[in-house]
């Protein structure tokens, strides 16, 4: 890499250098690196050093300037992928989460915006073979996630030479400029991590968050949901006084946001106590539910979004919406006493899509998709929920969302044998292949 001293690395040390090929890409809102897991070490437990030092958060810090992370959650992840031996499936994939200011990694949850750049990398890298003929050039692509043991699928364009195809006039909000399209089912979403939709046994509840903020205890309203990835869904305007009096920004605020994450864990059963909680930063996660506004210029709705919704990740407001938040935010709106089914249901006017097909489809089995349009920080989301019955009543079968995915730059991550050295691990740029090509 230009720039970097041959003397980085102590003499003395001699440290044996090996290289980890990986690729940067940008997948959803997301960006990080993919690796083969074959170029790991051979336990999950000694992944932490090398992945610290490459996103450049070994030392701590906020800029990750030693390594290629982006400084914030959305751009300091890494999938790890291989080809599955589980018949149907493609692909197996490992997210890791990588904190941007301490050195901690966490593997407890997914993340969808990630995962959508799963099946590409594995096309691209021919952990499979395309079967000609394709479709309109599209295929779908299996990939097991080994966080949450859940089946994802995924919907790419490929080339007339079996390669993904980038480009495209696809858009979606939080990135500018067009791509390919990639669409991604969630099969069977519910219970991620715990094996329960609603892991309290309660659509919603009243959770008492004691604070270090506030002068007292307080009490929000909230929806605890596990589609996808474990997320408490909370109804904004029962936050304390205290968070809207201040910007969300602020530390006030983030660390309310924070407290009320732990007390959820704890009543999710992820954690036992708040303590244990706090030590965990990727899961549960957190997002604020408001009520979309109904603007009406003759007759034409301006704003026709189902909900509002604010959500955060890694104690930080996310700058779009996780797809896997989606998901839940999606399936909590398809059922009938849940945070979110409240709250839509206060914004006067006509919802998104057709109102009289979802109320039907809430009462009678034969009617089992509903799409709903979620508005974010970055703009607007649509989600698709198709439902299935069983002897134990209706669940959610798929949940269907559109991403998009582009590769930055492929890599090399020089790797040596002394691992707790942040020298040891630097990230090489082939020339050709600059980060700024894209």
């Amino acid at each position: 890499m230009p720039g970097i001293s041959k003397h980085a690395v102590s003499h003395a040390s001699n440290p044996v250098r090996t290289g980890i090929p990986a690729v940067w890409m940008r997948a959803g809102t997301s960006k990080g690196l993919f690796i083969h897991e074959h170029d790991l070490p051979w336990s999950k437990d000694l992944w932490a050093p090398i992945l610290l030092s490459a996103l450049g958060s070994a030392e701590g810090g906020k800029r990750q300037l030693n390594g290629v992370g982006g400084a914030t959650p959305t751009t300091s992840k890494v999938a790890v992928i291989r080809k599955s031996k589980i018949p149907v499936v493609d692909a197996d994939y490992t997210f890791v989460q990588v904190a941007p200011d301490q050195a901690q990694v966490d593997m407890t949850g997914n993340c969808g915006n990630m995962a959508s750049g799963v099946g590409p990398f594995a096309l691209d890298e021919e952990l499979f073979h395309v079967l000609a003929p394709l479709l309109n050039w599209q295929m779908d692509i299996t990939v097991f996630n080994t966080n949450t043991q859940q089946i994802l699928v995924e919907t790419v364009h490929v080339t007339p030479d079996g390669r993904f195809s980038e480009d495209g006039d696809y858009s979606i909000a939080g990135v500018r400029g067009t791509a390919s399209p990639i669409r991604m089912n969630i099969i069977k979403p519910a219970g991620s991590m715990t094996g329960r939709l609603f892991p309290s046994g309660a659509k919603q509840e009243m959770l008492t968050v004691g604070s270090a903020h506030t002068p007292t205890p307080f009490i929000v309203r909230v929806s605890l949901v596990d589609a996808a990835n474990p997320f408490a869904l909370l109804s904004a305007s029962t936050m304390p006084a205290a968070y809207h009096g201040s910007e969300p920004t602020s530390p006030l605020s983030l660390g309310i946001i924070e407290e009320i994450r732990v007390a959820g864990a704890v009543r999710f059963g992820l954690a036992e106590d708040t303590a244990t909680a706090g030590r965990v930063i990727g899961t549960p996660k957190i997002a604020l539910l408001y009520p979309c506004r109904r603007e009406v210029d003759v007759g034409r709705h301006i704003d026709e979004a189902d909900i509002e919704v604010l959500p955060f990740s890694l104690g930080q407001p996310h700058p779009s919406l996780q797809l896997t938040g989606a998901v839940c935010v999606g399936t909590a709106l398809s059922i009938p006493g849940t945070v979110a089914w409240d709250i839509q249901r206060q914004a006067p006017g006509v919802h998104h899509g057709d109102s009289q097909t979802r109320q039907a489809m809430m009462i009678n089995p034969t009617m089992s998709t509903v799409k709903w349009l979620l508005k974010h920080p970055s703009g607007l989301m649509g989600v698709e929920v198709t439902w299935g019955c069983t002897r134990t009543g209706r669940h959610p079968w798929r949940v269907s969302l559109a991403a998009s995915g582009q590769e930055c730059s492929p890599l090399t991550i020089d790797n040596s044998d002394q691992p707790n050295l942040i020298a040891d691990h630097h990230v090489r740029i082939p020339h050709r292949f600059p980060l700024s090509h894209h």
